[in-house]
């Protein structure tokens, strides 16, 4: 008895198709291509969707740990008070509005205000407003933003050199 006498029959002609080398390649060749293209799909929109990365440059960022640690002091040594409120205005856009006074209490006057409204989990979905100042010591802008959780990130420069940042989280309706 050989194996093509043990092998299913089929049709009606009592004989079976014999399972040879190249058939079993093709079938390999197939199974592996199907799962390559499975992976390739999974590859592409994984990275597609959210890239998880939260900084731009990282690497660069921890080189200048030491630089953002001077900075932080030398901006508590200012101990300016900024007060930041974000509300939705009849058109839907957020209004940002921003007052900030120095350690004696005076208006911080000539500052280039600067807010972003970040999502916290997607950096594609960040929105970045100029703040203008309206009165001495209150600035004021807007961005168009979705409702949801973000991050209010505010920078302050004065002649060119940043002099104050923060990041609160804050609830857009």
């Amino acid at each position: 008895m050989s194996y093509y006498d043990l092998a299913p029959k089929s049709g009606g002609n009592g004989e079976g198709k014999p399972l040879t080398g190249w058939t079993v390649l093709a079938i390999l060749v197939a199974f592996f291509g199907v799962v390559a293209s499975v992976n390739g799909v999974m590859i592409y929109s994984a990275l597609s969707t959210f890239s998880g990365e939260v900084e731009t440059h990282p690497y660069e960022h921890g080189l200048a740990y030491n630089r953002d640690i001077a900075a932080a002091r030398a901006q508590a040594a200012r101990a300016w008070k900024v007060e930041a409120t974000v509300t939705r205005a009849e058109s839907g856009e957020a209004r940002i509005l921003v007052v900030a006074r120095d350690a004696k209490g005076a208006d911080v006057t000539g500052a280039e205000l600067t807010a972003t409204l970040a999502s916290p989990v997607d950096t594609k979905q960040d929105v970045r407003a100029s703040l203008k100042e309206t009165v001495p010591g209150r600035y004021e802008g807007g961005a168009t933003v979705g409702k949801g959780l973000r991050d209010l990130d505010l920078t302050a420069t004065l002649d060119g050199r940043q002099v104050f940042r923060s990041r609160s989280r804050l609830q857009i309706d």
